[in-house]
């Protein structure tokens, strides 16, 4: 009996989990392309990129989709068997529902797993491959990433604005380069036309530019001794750097720095080597403060006591100097407290970017974990609900899997940026949101046991009246008694 219980349950499961999920997945990789629309459109992907692109997306939205088609489709089971009432039947025969969840649980610890594995080995892979094939976009056409009208300023030390490219993507119209000079004014580099391409080694970006003017101003910064040149020509070469870019990588090793491509098996020992940069900066503090202050280890707080000046009126040491050398110790003094806070200053700097690198790996360590705990957690909320609400289909189950996947991702984003911040550790935050739905699966979970109606429309009708009850919402006015007839007593 509960062999063929345990199929049908399966066979009912089955085809929404994969229309759910492949829904799923279209819905997320459409939410991708519609945030980076404008970096893909009229840039001349062949359609090799275009589905190579679409794969990775594919790829990077699987450990998010199984959650979401989980809840999803099992809120759709249990509500087409509650619908027909085949529920109904099991229950009647004494079978709890924590026996017919056992074979969708099982399946789902499974899908867990397998999210899991995909989140730790396949997609700091794919996250690789596609640095990897922005880096081929941008090394093959440059101009791709440098829209029309807008200034792009993510080469260091250049903004560039082109007013119009031609269908080649190389050939480019009204050019403005602003070189960035410290301490003077930027260069500017303005040409009517042009052309812009890689060089071989694609190290570096080459503009020729025709029919322009260069603008520079040279001198030394903080004097009004400067020099303005204005040069004009018909054709100039200018070759940027595209080191900021991570241009000229020949393999994908300058990509791997970032916590989301590396695997748990990495990031274990990635932060255990953070853990332990505490006590190397706590003596490298110590080392680089304490030369500041090597006039503290010949103080003596005894000299007071001992010293027979202090009968005299004298104070403090500054009392037996004379004016000229009290000044001059003061200035060595203040220059040697202006360097102890720079110092200081980029000791802060360096401590807050190491925790914030340690934060950084601790919440894709985290991640690894979260987002497969997560299938579990939204089964337990999916299917109690679909037997407490009891319908099938797709309109009243995709209402509810729509709702609590979006409190879901909601407190995962926000546990997430707070977790980045610091507010929070990361353990707090990239688990915020298990918190919060965990004890709204146990809840649906006992009532769905007990077979309670939590979405009828009598409790409904009873939390309004409770409402109207508590804060009298609907009474109406009290009614004035009517006056005796003046005039009829009188008679």
């Amino acid at each position: 009996m509960f062999k063929k219980l345990d199929t049908l349950i399966l066979r009912a499961f089955v085809g929404p989990f994969v229309a759910t999920f492949l829904i799923s997945l279209f819905v997320l990789v459409m939410q991708f392309f519609w945030l980076y629309i404008d970096d893909l459109v009229g840039k001349g992907l062949d359609l090799g990129t275009i589905f190579k692109l679409i794969g990775f997306v594919a790829a990077t939205c699987i450990p998010l989709a199984l959650p979401l088609a989980l809840l999803l489709s099992s809120i759709m089971t249990f509500g087409n068997l509650g619908e027909s009432f085949e529920l109904v039947a099991i229950k009647s025969a004494g079978i709890p529902l924590t026996r017919f969840m056992r074979p969708l649980l099982v399946v789902t610890i499974i899908l867990s797993g397998v999210a899991f594995i995909f989140s730790n080995n396949i997609i700091p892979v794919v996250n690789l491959k596609m640095s990897k094939l922005k880096y081929d976009i941008i090394t093959a056409k440059p101009a791709f990433d440098i829209k029309e009208g807008t200034f792009y300023n993510k080469l260091e030390g250049f903004v560039i604005k082109i007013g119009r490219k031609d269908k080649d993507n190389k050939t480019i119209h009204d050019v403005v380069i602003f070189e960035k000079n410290v301490g003077l004014q930027d260069n500017i580099l303005i040409a009517k036309s042009g052309s812009m391409l890689t060089t071989p080694d694609k190290k570096s970006l080459l503009f020729v530019l025709r029919n322009g003017w260069r603008y520079e101003e040279s001198g030394n910064p903080g004097t009004l001794n400067t020099q303005f040149t204005r040069t004009g020509f018909k054709e100039y070469q200018k070759v940027l750097d595209l080191s900021s870019l991570k241009i000229g990588d020949a393999n994908e090793e300058g990509f791997k720095s970032d916590p989301k491509m590396l695997t748990l098996r990495q990031l274990t020992p990635a932060i255990d080597s953070l853990k332990k940069g505490d006590t190397i900066f706590y003596l490298r503090s110590k080392l680089e403060l304490s030369s500041y202050g090597s006039l503290g280890r010949y103080q003596d707080s005894t000299w007071a006591k001992n010293n027979t000046v202090v009968k005299k009126g004298v104070k403090s040491l500054s009392d037996l100097y004379s004016d000229s050398l009290n000044m001059e110790n003061g200035r060595r003094l203040s220059n040697s407290l202006k360097q102890m806070k720079s110092t200081a200053d980029i000791l802060k700097n360096d401590y807050n970017s190491t925790n914030e690198n340690f934060r950084k790996y601790k919440i894709e360590w985290h991640r690894k974990f979260t987002l497969s705990a997560a299938c579990i957690l939204l089964f337990l909320i999916g299917a109690p609900l679909g037997s407490i609400i009891r319908k099938g289909g797709l309109g009243t189950p995709l209402l509810f899997a729509i709702i609590f996947f979006v409190v879901f991702y909601l407190f995962n984003t926000i546990g997430e940026k707070i977790a980045k911040q610091g507010v929070t550790s990361p353990l707090e935050g990239m688990w915020l949101s298990s918190e919060v739905l965990l004890p709204i699966g146990i809840f649906l979970l006992v009532k769905a046991q007990s077979d309670a109606e939590l979405f009828s429309k009598e409790n409904f009708y009873r939390i309004g009246k409770f409402i109207r009850k508590k804060f009298g919402f609907g009474k109406k006015a009290p009614v004035d008694e009517e006056q005796p007839d003046m005039d009829n007593e009188r008679e």
